[in-house]
């Protein structure tokens, strides 16, 4: 029998993010007294969380702090029954500069969650947010909870490194853990990190040359709302706890592919120029991500709702109305 959010009492760290907004909104969709966690800062600035409806944002007790405050953490899981754990450090070329950060954030972060959800009285259920970068480049394809952890990437280190916490915590202490392995999402509120919004942002733009790093690598791409979706479905399932367990479309889509696509939405044709700063270092590249997403439907009955190019044209549109958050300038003209 599949358990119900309405009611209960929610925190979410990493809230104030791309996934974590949208996994924000959704919750409180379906009744749950979400706490939510935004990084503190001296503007009192909520991240995406100022994106969701107002009526919906007064109904979040948002709740600032930093995610390596371990005393911090623990009085925001105090008296919560479910914990969804998103918050982290993502772009993967920053952490080649500065990888102590992804330490400090993703593990030491991840420690200080688990730690305070061990001394929980309350808890019935952890949802602790991976990554498909954990596998690296595809040995197998689709790729099963089994593959191989390669860490292609300091930030892949400090995932991999976080997950195995997350399962020690299960398997010497009896914490009711699942840990959510999301392959690439996509959507309304991410920012020009990811390939798509770099993509379209440079499109609306105008610009002459459309700068981006190798075309050739494959991605799993995942709408944001399927992902959050997804990351609930394993929080309330049972049969999840202690399990690593994929979130994809089960879809493989090469960034050539998506640049085509998204020229066809957006009307116009442009030169694709490399753009050194977004190419890896070659034995870091992962070239090919594809989910097995079995285990997800046969435990909750999850699977992907929003097809590939019905995804593109929401998230077009979306920065279509939010363009002058898109600092285009950082590309050539």
């Amino acid at each position: 029998m599949t358990e119900s959010i309405k009611g209960k009492k929610v925190f979410v760290t990493g809230a104030d993010g791309f996934i974590g907004s949208h996994l924000v909104e959704r919750l409180v969709e379906m009744g749950a007294k979400v706490r939510a966690m935004v990084y503190y800062n001296s503007w009192n600035q909520k991240g995406w969380l100022r994106d969701i409806p107002r009526a919906t944002l007064n109904k979040v007790d948002l709740f600032p702090g930093d995610i390596r405050d371990a005393e911090r953490v623990r009085q925001g899981v105090q008296s919560c029954e479910y914990i969804f754990h998103l918050s982290s450090l993502i772009a993967i070329p920053y952490s080649y500069e500065a990888p102590r950060s992804y330490v400090d954030t993703n593990v030491s972060g991840a420690l200080n969650v688990l730690q305070a959800c061990r001394e929980s009285k309350c808890l019935i259920r952890l949802v602790h947010v991976s990554t498909s970068e954990v596998y690296g480049t595809a040995q197998t394809i689709p790729i099963s909870e089994d593959h191989p952890l390669v860490g292609q990437s300091p930030y892949s280190a400090s995932k991999i490194a976080a997950d195995k916490l997350a399962e020690s915590y299960h398997l010497s202490f009896g914490l009711p853990v699942v840990i959510a392995r999301p392959f690439n999402t996509y959507g309304p509120r991410q920012t020009a990190r990811a390939v798509i919004p770099t993509i379209i942002s440079q499109l609306l733009a105008k610009r002459k040359v459309l700068k981006l790093g190798a075309l050739s690598p494959t991605r799993d791409f995942n709408f944001v709302t399927d992902t959050a979706a997804g990351m609930l479905a394993l929080g309330l399932s049972k049969k999840a706890e202690g399990q690593v367990v994929n979130i994809g479309s089960g879809e493989e889509w090469s960034i050539a592919q998506t640049v085509s696509l998204l020229s066809e939405i957006v009307g116009r044709e442009v030169k694709i120029v490399l753009d050194k700063v977004r190419i890896r270092p070659e034995n870091s590249e992962v070239s090919r991500l594809l989910a097995d997403t079995s285990k997800i439907t046969r435990l909750t009955g999850w699977q992907s709702q929003v097809k590939f190019k019905e995804g593109l044209r929401h998230t077009v549109d979306w920065i279509t109305k939010n363009v002058d958050l898109y600092d285009v300038d950082q590309y050539s003209k």
